[in-house]
C-alpha cells in the first residue's frame, strides 16, 4: 500500500449539535494505539479487523468519560487504506470533545475537511470521479441526486473511461508495431474494428459531457 500521509488524524465524523449518538473517526498508522489507550475492553491490538468492541474510554487519571463502542479496521481494508478506528459516544458535545481531545494528547492531529476521503484517494481506494460522489452523496437532497451519486461512487462513468482506455492503449500498441515492420507490409491493428472503437469513444465522451450538464441541473434543483 501506497500510504500518502505518517500522521494519525481524528475528527467527529457525525454531525455537530445535540443527538443521541456521535461518532469520533481517526485514521493513520498510530489510530490502534491511540484508542487503545483510551478504551478499556478488549486489546484492539490483538483484535480481528472489522469487529466491534464494547467497554469505557477514560482520562489520563483512569476516570470513565464515556461506555462507547469501537469500530475497528485494520490496513488496507478500510475507507481510507489505512488502520481506521470509529468511537461511537454518547451524543453529549462535552463527551464528544473531551474523547477528541484525549486522542489529541496521544497524538493525533485533527483532520483537515475531507482528509479522509483524500487519504482514500491518495491510498488508491478511490479516483477523483469516486471521491467527488462521496460529497455529492452527503449533500444530496432528492432520490434522483442520490441515485447519481451512488451510481459514481460505485464506478459509474470512470470504469467506462478505464475500459476504452484499455482499448485505445491496445490499438495505439498494434499500430506503433505496424510502423516498426513498416517495409514489410504487415497489418496488425484491425482497421474495422478500429474505426467501431474511435466511434465507440466519440459517443462516450458525448454522452459523459451531457451526464455532467444533468448531473449539475439535478444537483443544482436539489
Amino acid at each position: 500500500m501506497n500510504t500518502a500521509h505518517n500522521s494519525t488524524i481524528v475528527a467527529l465524523a457525525t454531525p455537530p449539535g445535540v443527538g443521541a449518538l456521535g461518532v469520533i473517526r481517526l485514521s493513520g498508522p498510530k489510530s490502534i494505539t491511540i484508542t487503545d489507550d483510551l478504551f478499556i475492553g478488549a486489546n484492539l491490538e490483538k483484535a480481528k479487523s472489522h469487529t466491534i468492541h464494547f467497554g469505557n474510554v477514560v482520562d489520563k487519571d483512569g476516570k470513565t468519560v464515556d461506555e462507547v463502542l469501537v469500530f475497528l479496521f485494520k490496513a488496507p481494508h478500510s475507507y481510507t487504506g489505512e488502520d481506521v478506528v470509529e468511537i461511537s459516544c454518547h451524543g453529549s458535545q462535552y463527551i464528544l470533545q473531551k474523547v477528541i481531545e484525549l486522542c489529541l494528547d496521544k497524538g493525533a492531529n485533527m483532520a483537515q475537511p475531507g482528509e479522509f476521503t483524500l487519504r482514500a484517494f491518495l491510498n488508491g481506494k478511490m479516483d477523483l470521479s469516486q471521491a467527488e460522489a462521496v460529497s455529492d452523496l452527503i449533500v444530496s437532497q432528492s432520490a434522483a441526486a442520490h441515485k447519481m451519486a451512488i451510481d459514481q461512487m460505485r464506478g459509474g462513468y470512470s470504469n467506462k473511461i478505464q475500459e476504452l482506455r484499455k482499448q485505445l492503449i491496445h490499438f495505439a500498441g498494434m499500430l506503433e508495431l505496424e510502423l516498426d515492420f513498416a517495409e514489410e507490409d504487415v497489418e496488425f491493428a484491425d482497421r474495422t474494428e478500429l474505426i467501431k472503437l474511435v466511434k465507440s469513444t466519440r459517443k462516450t465522451v458525448h454522452q459523459l459531457i451531457e451526464s455532467f450538464k444533468l448531473g449539475n441541473a439535478i444537483k443544482t434543483v436539489s
